[in-house]
C-alpha cells in the first residue's frame, strides 16, 4: 500500500512539473503568490482549457474542430498555455487600468481585444453584436433614460404628493446595467494592506460588472465573460441555458423562463446528463437532442456525417429576423447594432412610431428577415419535419402580428389620457413612464406582449395564455380603460 501511495505521488508531482513547464515564467510567477492569495480563481483557471493546451497545439486542430480563429498567433505566446500574464498584460498601453505590481505592468479588466489575440473572428462579430452596443443603446438613449430613472428612481412622498430623485450610480449598476453593461473608468490609485505588504491598486468606477456591453478602461466594448465565466472561459457554460438565463429571466425578458416550460427545456431537464456540451462541432442528435439558446443563436451545428448546418457565429442576430423585446413593437432588426441613431417622424429614438409602423431605413429588408429566417429554420429542419417547422413559423409571426395590435390599442387609450389632459406626457413634454396609466401602458408591451411572443418563439405554453400573456394582456387593456373612463369623470 505504502508503494501504490508513494507511485501515486510521484506521479501527481510529475503531472505538476509537465503542468507548469508548459506556462511561461511570468505565469508561474503570478501563480506562485496567488495560489495562496486567490486559491479560487488558481484552482478555477487550471480546470480551464486555457491551463491545458497552447495556443500552438490548438492551431494544429482540423478547421471545424478549431476553438481558435486566429490563423497565427505570436511566437512569445505559443509554446506555452494561456495563464494570468498572457491576459492580464495584454496590450498594456490601451489599458488605462494597467499598474505596476511586484515588478509587472498588468490590469485588472480583461477585454475583447485582449482574447482577440487568439480569438479575433469571435471579437469582431461581437463588435457588431447589439449586445456589444448595449450599454449605450440605453443610456444615450434620452427615452430609455426616462424609463430607467421611473424604475430605479427615488420617490418620495409628501403633501399628498410623491416626487422622483434620479438613481445614483450604484443603483443603476445592480440593477438595468448589471446585464447592459457599465462604464468602468480608472478614478485613483490607493494603497491598501495586502498579505505582501502595502500595494496600491487602481480605484475602478462601475467595478465590479460583466455586462454584455460593458465600457472597459481600454475604450472597447463588451465582456467575453458574459458568457464564459473566468476563470474556466466553459464553453460547455456558454451552451447551457442557466448562463442566458442570468439575464434573459424576465418578465421583461423570460426567454429563460419560457425554455424552461418549453418541450425543448423538458428535454434538456431530462436528458442532458448525457450530452456533451465541450465536443467541437457540436453533432446534433448525437452530442445533444434538443437546442439549448446556444444551438440556435451561437454554436457551430453539424449533423453527424460533418454537413455544417450553422456556422458558429458570435452575432447572436444573424439567425433573427425579428426583434420581439424590450421595444414597444416587434419590428425587423436594426442594421445597426448602434440603435442610438434611430429617430422615428416624431423625432423619437424609436424603431416605431408609436401608432406601430416601422422606421424602416434604420430596419433589415424583407430579403434579410428572409435570409436570417432561413438559418434558424435549418437549425430547426435538423430535428423537424418541414410542415412543423413552416407551422411553426407561421404561428410565431402571428403572434407578433397580434401582439403589436393589443399593444397599439393600449397606446391608444394612453395618447387619449394625454389629449385629454388626465396624464402628462408627450403632448405636454412630460417623461412618459411615471403616471399610473403609463406604467400600466408599459406593461402591455414590456411585460405581457414580450412573454406572449417569447412563448410563441419558442413553444413556451402557458407563457402565452396565463403566466403573463394574453390574459394579461387583455386584463390590461381593461385596467387602462377604467382608469382613464374614472379620471375623466373626476
Amino acid at each position: 500500500m505504502r508503494e501504490v501511495m508513494l507511485s501515486m505521488s510521484l506521479l501527481l508531482l510529475l503531472v505538476s512539473t509537465v503542468g507548469a513547464t508548459m506556462q511561461s515564467e511570468d505565469t508561474q510567477n503570478c501563480i506562485a503568490c496567488h495560489a495562496s492569495v486567490t486559491p479560487g480563481i488558481v484552482a478555477d483557471w487550471e480546470k480551464s482549457r486555457h491551463a491545458k493546451r497552447t495556443p500552438a497545439e490548438a492551431l494544429k486542430a482540423e478547421t471545424l474542430k478549431r476553438r481558435v480563429s486566429a490563423s497565427n498567433v505570436p511566437d512569445r505566446l505559443a509554446g506555452t498555455v494561456v495563464g494570468c500574464a498572457e491576459c492580464h498584460t495584454m496590450n498594456p498601453e490601451k489599458h488605462k487600468d494597467s499598474f505596476d505590481h511586484n515588478g509587472y505592468t498588468v490590469h485588472i479588466v480583461v477585454t475583447p481585444p485582449d482574447c482577440a489575440t487568439c480569438h479575433p473572428t469571435e471579437r469582431a462579430q461581437y463588435e457588431q453584436n447589439i449586445m456589444s452596443y448595449a450599454h449605450g443603446n440605453l443610456n444615450d438613449n434620452p427615452l430609455y433614460g426616462a424609463l430607467v430613472t421611473s424604475v430605479n428612481g427615488l420617490q418620495t412622498f409628501e403633501k399628498m404628493k410623491t416626487s422622483l430623485r434620479a438613481p445614483d450610480e450604484e443603483t443603476n449598476s445592480e440593477s438595468c446595467f448589471y446585464c447592459h453593461g457599465t462604464k468602468v473608468e480608472v478614478k485613483q490609485m490607493r494603497a491598501r494592506e495586502t498579505s505582501m505588504g502595502d500595494m496600491e491598486f487602481p480605484l475602478l468606477s462601475g467595478w465590479p460588472n460583466q455586462g454584455v456591453g460593458r465600457l472597459n478602461p481600454d475604450g472597447s466594448m463588451g465582456a467575453c465573460t458574459s458568457c464564459h465565466t473566468r476563470h474556466q472561459f466553459s464553453i460547455e457554460m456558454a451552451r447551457k441555458p442557466h448562463t442566458c438565463g442570468e439575464c434573459h429571466k424576465g418578465p421583461d425578458v423570460p426567454a429563460y423562463k419560457v425554455y424552461q416550460v418549453s418541450k425543448h427545456g423538458n428535454i434538456y431537464s431530462s436528458l442532458s446528463d448525457d450530452w456533451n456540451f465541450s465536443n467541437v462541432p457540436w453533432v446534433v442528435g448525437k452530442d445533444f437532442t434538443a437546442p439549448t439558446c446556444a444551438t440556435c443563436h451561437v454554436s457551430l451545428i453539424v449533423t453527424d456525417d460533418g454537413e455544417v448546418v450553422a456556422q458558429r457565429s458570435h452575432r447572436m442576430n444573424d439567425r433573427l429576423s425579428w426583434r420581439i423585446f424590450g421595444l414597444i413593437y416587434a419590428h425587423p432588426h436594426p442594421r445597426s447594432p448602434n440603435t442610438t441613431i434611430i429617430k422615428n417622424r416624431a423625432g423619437l429614438p424609436l424603431p416605431t412610431e408609436l401608432t406601430g409602423e416601422p422606421v424602416s431605413k434604420y430596419l433589415i429588408d424583407e430579403k434579410e428577415q428572409a435570409e436570417r429566417r432561413g438559418k434558424m429554420q435549418k437549425i430547426c429542419l435538423t430535428c423537424h419535419g418541414f410542415e412543423w417547422v413552416e407551422g411553426h413559423f407561421a404561428r410565431f409571426e402571428n403572434s407578433l402580428k397580434t401582439t403589436n395590435e393589443m399593444t397599439l390599442t393600449a397606446t391608444k387609450i394612453l395618447m387619449t389620457a394625454w389629449e385629454k389632459g388626465v396624464a402628462q406626457g408627450l403632448p405636454q413634454g412630460a417623461n412618459i413612464f411615471d403616471e399610473a396609466i403609463e406604467k400600466m401602458w408599459v406593461e402591455e408591451w414590456l411585460f405581457f406582449a414580450n412573454s406572449t411572443r417569447f412563448a410563441s418563439a419558442m413553444a413556451g405554453a402557458d407563457y402565452g395564455a396565463f403566466a403573463n400573456g394574453r390574459w394579461y394582456m387583455s386584463k390590461n387593456l381593461q385596467e387602462m380603460l377604467d382608469w382613464l373612463e374614472f379620471k375623466l369623470k373626476d
